[in-house]
């Protein structure tokens, strides 16, 4: 697709900024390091040390050839900042194709800059769909699908969702990276059995929650969600997410009951703390994967879900923000049965950077 007759090496660019497309990254990097000229954009969406450099730290990432230092902000400020920074990196580099992952501000504006440049977009994440256009996340998947030029399906249920928009063509169902994450990074993170004890709980004896999305960290929803953990028999190790604390400081809300706040984790800790639980609670859509990847149950804050897959085989439970169903879901954890092979078999990354180097 992007080859270049100049070049024996196409020069690929990649734009990442925040915890789950590190990990997307780097399975992908790796991959398309031995076949181009990586050029690595870092939108710095997520800025703080435990939600970005751990991450480099300890997947290996490719360090990035240009920081954006966007910071946060509201969703209009930042995907604003982010196209402002990223257009003139991607005039100097001039590469034959731009990466972008996920549905966040970063994907936004890199897929929105580079299609007005007219470099081809490459979409990993393509054909998510949660049918809820209340959510940023959603808008901002749909925009760039019909931007990219090669969009890279993590399961058929992606392909199906982009067809039924009339989006076929560059279409490819070529598994998740987030498997082959899983599959390098699983063991080293399992290997690290004493995470969980240095905050008290015993492996199987605790829930592993995290909450950080916009409608989730507005005060009354924060409040239910905080309530229904706080009302659970077991310990509760709550990471929490800067968002979620500078939410909970401006409401005055506290997290009672067994909850135990902790800071950020890196990838290998969360990993870790994740394949010890009980169950996972939750409103982040990488975290559902992760659970469903290592065989955890998960309860999903949310009413609806991009990852279906998870919800049908029987991993997965959504529970809103009602204490009574988080309750529920905690007490009998959802368990499906099967192989958990709808994201493909960890060679996602393989395949993706083939397409974009052949």
């Amino acid at each position: 697709m992007v080859r270049s007759g100049a070049v024996s090496r196409p020069r690929i660019a990649a734009v990442v900024g925040n915890r789950p497309q590190f990990v997307k990254a780097a399975p992908l990097h790796a991959a398309l390091a031995e076949r181009a000229e990586l050029v690595v954009i870092d939108s710095g969406q997520h800025y703080d040390p435990a939600l970005q450099a751990v991450f480099y730290e300890e997947l290996g990432l490719l360090p990035p050839a240009h920081r954006l230092a966007v910071g946060s902000g509201g969703h209009a400020a930042m995907t604003a900042r982010i196209l402002e920074r990223i257009e003139p990196v991607l005039v100097a580099e001039a590469p034959a194709a731009l990466v972008v992952y996920g549905d966040t501000n970063t994907t936004l504006a890199g897929a929105l800059a580079a299609a007005k440049l007219g470099i081809p977009v490459a979409h990993v994440e393509a054909g998510l769909r949660s049918h809820d256009r209340a959510m940023p996340e959603e808008v901002n998947r749909v925009v760039v699908d019909h931007l990219a030029r090669l969009l890279l399906c993590p399961s058929d249920v992606a392909r199906r969702n982009l067809a039924a928009e009339g989006v076929t063509a560059g279409v490819h169902v070529t598994g998740d990276v987030m498997v082959d994450a899983a599959r390098r990074f699983g063991p080293v993170a399992v290997a690290r059995v004493d995470v969980a004890e240095r905050f008290g709980a015993a492996p199987g004896g605790y829930v592993l929650a995290t909450v950080h999305r916009d409608a989730n960290t507005r005060p009354d929803a924060l409040a239910r969600i905080l309530r229904g953990l706080a009302a659970l028999e077991q310990p509760v190790l709550l990471p929490l997410h800067p968002r979620t604390r500078a939410a909970m400081d401006a409401a005055g809300l506290v997290a009672g009951g067994a909850v135990r706040l902790l800071e950020p984790q890196g990838y290998l800790e969360f990993t870790a703390l994740l394949v010890g639980a009980r169950i996972l609670v939750t409103d982040s859509g990488g975290a559902q994967k992760e659970a469903y990847l290592h065989g955890v149950p998960c309860a999903t804050l949310r009413e609806e879900t991009e990852w279906v897959e998870t919800v049908d085989e029987g991993w997965n439970v959504l529970v809103g923000q009602a204490p009574e169903r988080i309750a529920a879901a905690v007490a009998a954890p959802p368990r499906g049965a099967g192989a958990r092979a709808s994201y493909g078999d960890g060679h996602a990354a393989e395949r993706i950077a083939t397409l974009l180097a052949p």
